[in-house]
Protein backbone atom coordinates (compact mmCIF):
# COMPACT_ATOMS: atom_id res chain seq x y z
CA UNK A 1 0.00 0.00 0.00
CA UNK A 2 1.53 3.37 -0.91
CA UNK A 3 0.99 6.23 1.56
CA UNK A 4 1.05 7.55 4.98
CA UNK A 5 -0.16 5.48 7.62
CA UNK A 6 -1.95 7.64 10.58
CA UNK A 7 -2.64 5.93 13.76
CA UNK A 8 -4.27 7.56 16.41
CA UNK A 9 -6.59 5.24 19.10
CA UNK A 10 -9.15 2.87 17.11
CA UNK A 11 -8.88 5.00 13.93
CA UNK A 12 -6.40 4.38 10.98
CA UNK A 13 -5.99 6.60 8.42
CA UNK A 14 -4.52 5.89 5.35
CA UNK A 15 -3.73 8.60 2.81
CA UNK A 16 -2.42 8.89 -0.62
CA UNK A 17 0.93 10.78 -0.96
CA UNK A 18 -0.39 11.79 -4.31
CA UNK A 19 -3.81 13.19 -3.89
CA UNK A 20 -3.98 14.10 0.23
CA UNK A 21 -8.09 14.18 -0.64
CA UNK A 22 -8.25 10.43 -0.69
CA UNK A 23 -8.47 9.66 2.89
CA UNK A 24 -9.60 6.50 4.02
CA UNK A 25 -10.79 6.24 7.93
CA UNK A 26 -11.08 2.83 9.04
CA UNK A 27 -12.98 2.84 12.85
CA UNK A 28 -10.76 -0.54 13.96
CA UNK A 29 -13.80 -1.03 17.10
CA UNK A 30 -16.56 -0.87 14.14
CA UNK A 31 -14.84 -2.69 11.49
CA UNK A 32 -13.37 -5.45 14.11
CA UNK A 33 -16.73 -6.00 16.05
CA UNK A 34 -18.55 -6.68 12.53
CA UNK A 35 -16.73 -8.81 11.44
CA UNK A 36 -16.94 -10.85 14.29
CA UNK A 37 -21.10 -10.49 13.55
CA UNK A 38 -20.62 -11.44 10.17
CA UNK A 39 -18.58 -14.57 11.08
CA UNK A 40 -21.20 -15.69 13.74
CA UNK A 41 -24.14 -15.09 11.41
CA UNK A 42 -22.47 -16.75 8.64
CA UNK A 43 -21.64 -19.59 10.95
CA UNK A 44 -25.33 -20.26 12.03
CA UNK A 45 -26.24 -21.26 8.30
CA UNK A 46 -23.76 -23.73 8.29
CA UNK A 47 -24.67 -27.48 8.33
CA UNK A 48 -23.98 -29.19 11.33
CA UNK A 49 -21.96 -32.46 10.81
CA UNK A 50 -18.98 -34.09 12.37
CA UNK A 51 -16.46 -31.63 10.23
CA UNK A 52 -18.92 -28.83 10.27
CA UNK A 53 -18.85 -28.77 13.78
CA UNK A 54 -14.87 -28.99 15.17
CA UNK A 55 -14.41 -26.16 12.32
CA UNK A 56 -17.27 -23.88 13.76
CA UNK A 57 -15.85 -24.45 17.36
CA UNK A 58 -12.35 -23.30 16.10
CA UNK A 59 -13.23 -20.21 14.21
CA UNK A 60 -15.79 -18.92 16.41
CA UNK A 61 -12.46 -18.43 19.06
CA UNK A 62 -10.66 -16.90 17.06
CA UNK A 63 -12.70 -14.73 14.66
CA UNK A 64 -14.68 -13.30 17.67
CA UNK A 65 -10.90 -13.07 20.06
CA UNK A 66 -9.68 -10.17 17.34
CA UNK A 67 -12.30 -7.62 18.46
CA UNK A 68 -12.00 -8.28 22.19
CA UNK A 69 -8.13 -8.17 21.79
CA UNK A 70 -8.15 -5.41 19.71
CA UNK A 71 -10.29 -3.47 22.00
CA UNK A 72 -7.39 -4.85 25.15
CA UNK A 73 -4.58 -3.04 22.87
CA UNK A 74 -6.89 0.39 23.01
CA UNK A 75 -7.29 0.14 26.46
CA UNK A 76 -3.36 -0.88 27.10
CA UNK A 77 -1.81 0.48 30.06
CA UNK A 78 1.81 0.82 28.29
CA UNK A 79 3.27 0.66 24.80
CA UNK A 80 4.51 -2.72 25.28
CA UNK A 81 0.95 -4.29 26.32
CA UNK A 82 -0.36 -2.27 23.11
CA UNK A 83 2.52 -4.02 21.04
CA UNK A 84 1.50 -7.43 22.84
CA UNK A 85 -1.94 -6.78 22.48
CA UNK A 86 -1.66 -5.82 19.02
CA UNK A 87 0.51 -8.94 18.24
CA UNK A 88 -2.58 -11.38 19.70
CA UNK A 89 -5.11 -9.29 17.15
CA UNK A 90 -3.10 -10.36 14.37
CA UNK A 91 -2.18 -14.01 15.60
CA UNK A 92 -5.67 -14.82 15.81
CA UNK A 93 -6.67 -12.57 12.34
CA UNK A 94 -4.12 -15.30 11.01
CA UNK A 95 -5.80 -18.07 12.49
CA UNK A 96 -8.73 -17.29 11.61
CA UNK A 97 -7.75 -16.90 7.65
CA UNK A 98 -6.45 -21.12 8.13
CA UNK A 99 -9.98 -21.54 9.73
CA UNK A 100 -11.69 -20.34 6.73
CA UNK A 101 -9.80 -22.28 3.81
CA UNK A 102 -10.79 -25.32 6.10
CA UNK A 103 -14.39 -23.89 6.22
CA UNK A 104 -14.16 -23.16 2.36
CA UNK A 105 -13.05 -26.78 1.75
CA UNK A 106 -15.69 -28.63 3.49
CA UNK A 107 -18.31 -26.39 2.40
CA UNK A 108 -18.18 -26.58 -1.22
CA UNK A 109 -20.86 -24.88 -2.22
CA UNK A 110 -19.22 -21.80 -0.01
CA UNK A 111 -16.48 -20.93 -1.21
CA UNK A 112 -17.67 -17.55 -2.49
CA UNK A 113 -18.89 -16.73 0.99
CA UNK A 114 -15.78 -17.77 2.98
CA UNK A 115 -13.73 -16.08 0.68
CA UNK A 116 -15.59 -12.66 1.24
CA UNK A 117 -15.18 -13.22 5.19
CA UNK A 118 -11.00 -14.41 4.13
CA UNK A 119 -10.48 -11.26 2.17
CA UNK A 120 -11.61 -9.16 5.33
CA UNK A 121 -9.78 -10.79 7.61
CA UNK A 122 -6.67 -10.53 5.35
CA UNK A 123 -7.20 -7.09 5.25
CA UNK A 124 -7.03 -6.89 9.20
CA UNK A 125 -3.83 -9.01 9.21
CA UNK A 126 -2.38 -6.13 7.31
CA UNK A 127 -3.49 -3.71 9.05
CA UNK A 128 -2.16 -5.26 12.31
CA UNK A 129 0.65 -5.77 10.82
CA UNK A 130 0.97 -2.34 9.77
CA UNK A 131 0.34 -1.15 13.17
CA UNK A 132 2.83 -3.50 14.84
CA UNK A 133 5.86 -1.99 12.18
CA UNK A 134 5.51 1.36 13.19
CA UNK A 135 4.13 0.92 16.73
CA UNK A 136 7.63 -1.00 17.14
CA UNK A 137 9.65 1.48 14.77
CA UNK A 138 8.82 4.24 16.85
CA UNK A 139 10.87 5.67 19.70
Amino acid sequence: MEGDTIITNDKIQITNQNQNTNVKVYDLVERTGKFGEDIIVFLKTLVRDVINNRLIDQIIRSATSIGANYMEADGAESKKDFIHKMAICKKEAKETEHWLKMLAKANDSRIDECRKLWKEVHELTLIFSSILNKSKNKK
